[in-house]
């Protein structure tokens, strides 16, 4: 038995197969011990990872769902994967290191070796110092991770090609780790046939046994081989990743950045944005990028903000500064006397008759009322005198538009039914109509902000038309004390039987009227029509000053 061991541990153990089919005999568990490393590899590698970005199945499904929805997604990947090899898990890993809340990196000894040049890239876009600002727009929202990786396509073509040399390497690796897999199952093989062939004893036939050596040395040479190429691979660089990596990631950024204050700016809250289907998103935001107001967004956004501060400064039916005593019937401003006379029986009836007759003594107070509860029509100039600009590039229509996009708001917000008012001549005239009880849909918002028709000014036409629509708000809801406010940068006259039935309308609806003189003094100037034919007046030159218009939001 040591004699055997011996033979089989020296020497002779190793001799080759009897050149006439004899071979060396030797017993099965010597064999099986030579051979023990590559039976553990055979069938029981471990599984290597296809991603560089540790996922989840629900991550894998975000991807997915986002890729189907995505005609632009699945085209860069179509483009990608015609030059080079594995794009499709860079694409997904790229995409989750935005998705995930907290990406993470495999290890490299994790993945694939085809797969480490994925891991390079991945990695370098995670190092750049704006992802941090990328990813607080991505992290969570599909869509906008999506639009990352869109950005990012020229530059990742770039790294791709860049990187070539590398992934040849990590190709070879690749094969020669699959080579390695492949002998020891030789291995296992030649040991199992050895084990078919033994005898009672243990002893295993000499060609049998020679061929379970030859297949240990041969999967001996070929793990060699694949540990020094994994090794190759891991060492070789990428040249001109890291730059191009902070490129990409910078740009993605940036226009993570602008479509997110392109949304806001029109007033699309993120919460609706999520429950928004990806192919309507994605037109919307192309939409808002490309649309006639789209350079102008910071300054509808000011707009609004400057409303919505107006808002909370403005005193809404409340009790203000005391200022003496009054007569009236409003039970919530009684003085104490007055009460007290409720506790004597005898004074109740007298309590009871000046109440009738409004004569109970109350408290007076100075507060801000808003005094209008018809509808908010805004009337826009759109004559072909709208398109000039003035400080900042800013042209007038624009600065029309904003502020009319910012009554919207104020209408909303106090449950009024707004009216936009597009015209320019005579018979050029468009009305979008805003009712209090429905959504204001951005598609019909953005409709109305983007209209410009262009020709000469008229204002008998949208005045006229302003007129009716709170007339007919009166005859179906009795409801008085709209406000109407006209923005144009030009005068024009106006006839006298207009006149009359204009102040008649007024007087019998009980409307205000504002002006604003938009880049032009003249219009807004003392003696005007626009002077006349309204009841608050102001002229607007700096087109970056939204709170020129501010008392209109305290009023309004």
């Amino acid at each position: 038995m040591d004699e055997d061991t011996d033979t089989e541990t020296g020497t002779a153990g190793d001799a080759d197969p009897d050149p006439h089919g004899g071979g060396t005999a030797s017993r099965l568990a010597v064999l099986a011990d030579r051979a023990g490393t590559w039976l553990a590899r055979s069938g029981a590698a471990p599984a290597r990872h296809t991603g560089a970005v540790a996922s989840d199945r629900f991550d894998r499904m975000a991807w997915r769902d986002t890729y189907e929805q995505s005609p632009a997604l699945r085209e860069l990947a179509d483009d990608l994967g015609e030059h080079h090899a594995h794009t499709a898990d860079l694409l997904t890993d790229v995409f989750l290191a935005a998705y995930k809340t907290a990406p993470r990196l495999r290890e490299p000894a994790e993945l694939e070796p085809s797969r480490l040049v994925n891991h390079r890239l991945v990695a370098a876009l995670l190092e750049s110092p704006d992802f941090a600002e990328l990813h607080r727009e991505t992290a969570g929202d599909p869509y906008a991770a999506a639009m990352a990786v869109l950005a990012q396509g020229t530059a990742l073509r770039r790294m791709l090609e860049d990187s070539r040399p590398a992934r040849d390497r990590d190709e070879r690796a690749e094969r020669a780790r699959r080579e390695a897999e492949d002998a020891a199952d030789a291995v296992a093989e030649a040991l199992g046939q050895a084990a078919d062939e033994a005898g009672e004893d243990g002893t295993v036939p000499g060609p049998a046994a020679d061929a379970v050596r030859r297949a240990v040395r041969e999967a001996d040479a070929a793990g060699r081989r694949a540990a020094s190429d994994a090794a190759r691979s891991l060492a070789v660089a990428v040249p001109g990743v890291r730059a191009a990596a902070r490129g990409a990631v910078a740009k993605s950024a940036a226009a993570a950045r602008e479509e997110t204050a392109l949304m806001r700016a029109w007033g699309v809250g993120s919460g609706e944005l999520e429950r928004m289907p990806f192919d309507e998103r994605a037109r919307l935001a192309e939409r808002l990028r490309t649309g006639r107001l789209a350079e102008w967004a910071e300054l509808i956004g000011r707009f609004r903000q400057m409303a919505e501060g107006e808002r909370a400064r403005k005193v809404e039916n409340a009790t203000g500064e005391l200022i003496g005593v009054t007569l009236g019937d409003d039970l919530s401003r009684v003085i104490p006397s007055e009460l007290a006379n409720l506790g004597l029986p005898e004074l109740r009836a007298v309590f009871a008759a000046r109440y009738a007759a409004g004569e109970l003594m109350l408290y007076d107070s100075q507060g801000e009322r808003a005094t209008g509860r018809g509808a908010v029509i805004a009337c826009v100039d759109t004559s072909h005198s709208m398109y000039e600009a003035g400080p900042g590039g800013i042209t007038r229509e624009a600065w029309a538009k904003a502020c009319a996009l910012a009554l919207l708001d104020q209408a909303r917000h106090a449950g009024r039914d707004f009216v936009g008012i597009v015209f320019s001549a005579a018979d050029r005239l468009r009305v979008f109509r805003f009712p209090a009880d429905r959504p204001a849909g951005l598609a019909r918002t953005l409709d109305f902000a983007e209209t410009f028709l262009g020709g000469g000014t008229s204002y008998e036409r949208p005045l006229s038309a302003a007129g009716e629509l709170l007339e007919a708000e009166f005859d179906d809801a009795a409801r008085t004390r709209g406000d109407i406010v006209m923005l144009t940068d030009d005068d024009c006259g106006v006839t006298e039987a207009w006149m009359r039935s204009w102040n008649e309308a007024k007087r019998r609806l009980g409307f205000r009227v504002f002006g604003v003189g938009v880049g032009s003094p003249r219009v807004a100037a003392a003696g005007s029509v626009l002077e006349a034919l309204c009841d608050n007046l102001r002229s607007v030159e700096d087109f970056t000053d939204v709170h020129a218009a501010a008392d209109l939001f305290r009023v309004i």
